[in-house]
């Protein structure tokens, strides 16, 4: 197995004073105990049952808002003022269906497009309905306190969880692919809001993996091949970076199959230093390569780390002095890492360099379909989202929004970018309009993943 430590090269970067805890903090351990809340969807005949819901409902609420156009002077005197954004919406057929005779999932159907938001404090996971703006589901995602975070989405739909304190989860997109397991007759499953199952028994659980680590945050979903004949996908993985807690040495990258949830395969990474946090964020690349990045918070260096998808074999190289956070791969096969103090980094794995912008800094971070790199504003000076081009690095546009502590963007399959906060709130902003649409009724969320699958389905695509 080779592991070979690359080279720093820089192309612009100035020094920045490491701080002692990230932007706001990130651990929310709180729990909520929602087990003894039950619903039932579909035909039943059990009386057991609590309640049961109508699909679709939501504690939740949305709204319609025109975002304020001025913006700080100071946000990126490197920019062009000429550089203008034109965002096309009709994505039209997804672009990896695998042909238009195939539905159901995000195989071909546009309609199926979820947002998947950790609600970190209720030990649970939102779906909502980019379209509707209405919340389908809320799951538990660990038989404990998991306190889960980030959330990927699978190439068929479906969400995988990655629990801080251990474990990953994967819940089922499409109610037809929930199957019985906990004795009552028809289907029992969460229609959102406060209609939270009990572990025994939501049945769009497809399956949780305990893992022994006291740090786990990265998750991402492998594309898998697309059969046509089937109108599915097949052997999509789910790949996550583990650790223990301030312990260097110990991070681990775990395989696990998709389907089954049983681990394939793992391959520790030792020569990595790590501190509190250890692997942040992931996502896989237009090779179908996994990388990963260590928190800005730990230690005295941190490391982006390429996995070859099919001999294992892993690359390190040092980042620039950004202080990690929000990580993503654009269409051109580029890492990006969105550093909370420092800059925000884009690395050339062809020539092993980084490209730096030293004068924006932001938090979740993740391109559209127009190449334009959408990062939450960091520090909180202001709330909302900076629009960043990918080729130049710099920043053509800015939204603002009246949240509380922005952390995650992630685009839908209609173009729309979405920001999820730390307080109650996602936010649907029309990137050309700037107008917004508000979901409130989140529980403790904290996501900054591709809570869309978008980020995937670009990838598997690349341009040229």
């Amino acid at each position: 197995m080779v592991r070979s430590i690359g080279r720093l090269a820089l192309a612009s970067i100035t020094s920045a004073a490491l701080v002692a805890c990230g932007p706001g903090g990130e651990e929310q351990t709180t729990s909520t105990d929602t087990s003894g809340i039950t619903l039932s969807v579909g035909p039943s005949t059990n009386e057991s049952a609590e309640g049961t819901g109508t699909t679709g409902s939501a504690t939740g609420s949305a709204s319609q808002t025109t975002a304020p156009t001025t913006s700080p002077t100071t946000l990126d005197d490197t920019a062009d003022s000429a550089d203008t954004i034109s965002v096309t919406f009709d994505v039209g057929q997804i672009p990896d269906g695998g042909g238009s005779g195939c539905g159901g999932g995000m195989g071909g159907d546009v309609d199926f497009s979820y947002i998947w938001v950790a609600n970190s404090s209720q030990n649970a996971v939102s779906k909502i309905n980019t379209q509707t703006l209405v919340e389908e589901g809320r799951y538990l995602v660990h038989p404990g306190n998991g306190n889960p975070s980030r959330t990927s989405v699978s190439l068929s739909g479906d969400v995988a969880i990655a629990n801080r304190n251990g474990g990953i989860t994967k819940i089922h997109a499409n109610h037809d692919d929930c199957v019985e397991s906990n004795g009552m007759a028809g289907l029992q499953t969460s229609n959102g809001g406060a209609n939270v199952l009990g572990w025994d028994v939501e049945e769009c659980r497809a399956w949780y993996t305990p893992m022994a680590y006291s740090t786990q945050r990265p998750v991402a979903w492998s594309p898998g091949t697309f059969n046509p004949a089937a109108c599915e996908w097949e052997g999509q993985m789910v790949w996550t970076a583990s650790a223990q807690s301030g312990a260097s040495g110990t991070v681990m990258v775990t395989v696990l199959d998709g389907d089954t949830g049983v681990i394939d395969s793992e391959i520790p990474i030792p020569e990595l230093a790590i501190g509190y946090f250890g692997p942040y964020g992931a996502a896989f690349d237009t090779n179908g390569d996994f990388w990963f990045v260590d928190s800005g918070n730990d230690g005295p260096s941190q490391e982006l780390v390429r996995v070859d998808a099919v001999t294992h074999d892993y690359d390190i190289w040092m980042t620039p002095s950004i202080n990690p956070y929000g990580f993503t791969v654009d269409t051109l096969g580029r890492p990006w890492i969105a550093g909370y103090a420092g800059g925000v980094a884009r690395f050339d794995p062809v020539t092993e360099t980084f490209d730096v912008n030293n004068s924006i800094t932001g938090l979740g971070i993740q391109e559209d379909a127009n190449g334009i790199m959408w990062m939450a504003h960091y520090p909180w000076s202001y709330e909302g989202v900076i629009a960043i081009d990918r080729d130049s690095m710099n920043v053509v546009d800015q939204i603002d929004l009246p949240s509380s502590l922005a952390k995650g963007v992630s685009i839908d399959f209609y173009g729309y970018v979405w920001v999820v906060d730390q307080g109650t709130s996602a936010f649907r902003i029309d990137p050309v309009t700037k107008a917004f649409d508000t979901f409130t009724g989140l529980t403790g969320p904290y996501t900054y993943s591709d809570m869309t699958g978008w980020g995937l389905s670009s990838v598997s695509n690349p341009e040229g």
